[in-house]
């Protein structure tokens, strides 16, 4: 059953003010209505909006102050394992320190998919209704009175984890292992699969002209991979084994080619998932089979490098794979494990001990955000090829389906809160 029948369409006002108290004063009115069919052609625009009626300036209180009141917050929600759901949701009062985003572009991630599927990962249990989305970019429609790092009508990516800043992990700089962390679409927090989404100024990152809003959406999985081969040490000359040729086994693959890996070999049990790999610059695939043993597959892999890798990441999270990453891996080198899989798994940890392989894990990332837009920005990393789907946000079902069963393809699918392109320079 669709899920979304019973929304057949909402009808909303847009209001833009300078201040709270003036909010009844109107600048403008903006009447848009959404269909489940599809959205009328006066789509509206958070950067347009604010700038056709001035509330985009640097002068006077319309910097900080823009008010947006809309009784359109449509919002994709998970109710349970396999009840998601489309419904309007309030749109969020923010704090001092945050910033009331009008949402534009979110990836769907593996977890997304997890979460709908069997409602937990690991200790993260869904026992409450809560809004999907947690890769993902907006426009800044509303400030904070202590935020002066952004300005309304700025395009953002978002950092989905906000960390408590105070305990021992963040003083540190280890902020993704603070145990206070506040992360998007991980219960029990909501995530930013809605038109409109408060968060922490500080933990948004302002997108050069030239990035579109599906690369800043798609920061996120490439942090994941920027960390993994910091985790791992990749530098110059580093020859490097990735296990798993999904959308972080693809990330860890453009990071490590940026960060100077002199030689990368990536497996997968799907072809078309290598041959976009070889597309991405690999400079071997290799095509595993389900029967062969990982010790059998580890001649394989010497055979094709040039010499055992010192770096292997395991992006998969099956015990096969990490299995092989260490006995692929070189003596005295480094196995990263990215993919998370079962709970407990059986590892050959006398051949690793003797052998003084370092296995390391990897959470999420920490400091990695501006690492990741510098690679998108400066043109050494190309995301552009991982996006194969489009949808808007009243087709999220659909969406989910085509990610979850991997249809047409498809690698990374992206769900438009806003119409394509409204917010990019050049389009996507």
């Amino acid at each position: 059953m669709n899920l979304f029948k019973r929304i057949k369409f909402s009808q909303c006002t847009y209001v833009i003010g300078t201040t709270r108290r003036e909010q009844r004063s109107f600048f403008s009115t903006y009447i848009c209505q959404h269909s489940i069919s599809g959205r009328s052609d006066n789509e509206f625009s958070a950067k347009s909006a604010f700038q056709a009626n001035g509330c985009a300036t640097e002068s006077g209180n319309t910097r900080n102050q823009a008010v947006i009141m809309a009784t359109d917050n449509l919002t994709a929600v998970l109710h349970g394992i396999e009840d998601l759901r489309l419904e309007q949701r309030p749109v969020p009062e923010i704090a001092d320190d945050e910033v009331l985003l009008a949402m534009d572009s979110v990836g769907i991630c593996g977890s997304d998919v997890h979460y709908l599927a069997h409602g937990r990962i690991g200790d993260f249990v869904l026992t409450k209704p809560m809004i999907i989305g947690h890769e993902a970019a907006g426009v800044v429609a509303k400030l904070g009175k202590n935020v002066t790092t952004l300005q309304v009508g700025d395009r953002v990516a978002i950092e989905p984890g906000v960390p408590c800043r105070y305990c021992d992990h963040c003083k540190q700089g280890r902020y993704n292992l603070c145990a206070d962390m506040v992360f998007c679409a991980t219960p029990p927090y909501d995530g930013n699969l809605t038109r409109y989404y408060k968060h922490a100024a500080d933990f948004c990152f302002k997108l050069p002209d030239h990035v579109s809003m599906e690369e800043g959406a798609l920061l996120e999985p490439l942090s994941v991979g920027v960390h993994a081969c910091r985790r791992a040490g990749v530098g110059l000359g580093s020859k490097v084994l990735i296990l798993g040729a999904g959308p972080i086994g693809l990330v860890t693959l453009l990071a490590a080619q940026a960060m100077g890996a002199s030689e990368i070999l990536i497996t997968d049990l799907v072809q078309q998932r290598l041959d976009v790999a070889k597309e991405l610059g690999a400079t071997h695939t290799l095509l595993l089979q389900r029967d062969q043993s990982a010790e059998e597959t580890v001649k394989v892999v010497h055979q094709t490098m040039s010499e055992a890798p010192d770096k292997s990441i395991d992006c998969c999270g099956a015990e096969s794979s990490a299995r092989l990453a260490i006995f692929a891996t070189r003596s005295g080198g480094v196995v990263v494990v990215v993919g998370m899989g079962a709970p407990e798994i059986k590892l050959p940890l006398i051949n690793a001990l003797a052998r003084e392989i370092d296995i390391r894990g990897v959470f999420r990332y920490c400091n990695d955000y501006s690492a990741a837009l510098a690679l998108v920005a400066s043109g050494k990393v190309n995301v552009k090829r991982l996006v194969t789907h489009h949808y808007d946000i009243t087709e999220t079902a659909e969406a989910f389906e085509t990610s979850r069963r991997g249809t047409g393809g498809a690698i990374k699918v992206m769900i438009h809160v806003q119409p394509r392109d409204a917010n990019n320079k050049v389009k996507f």
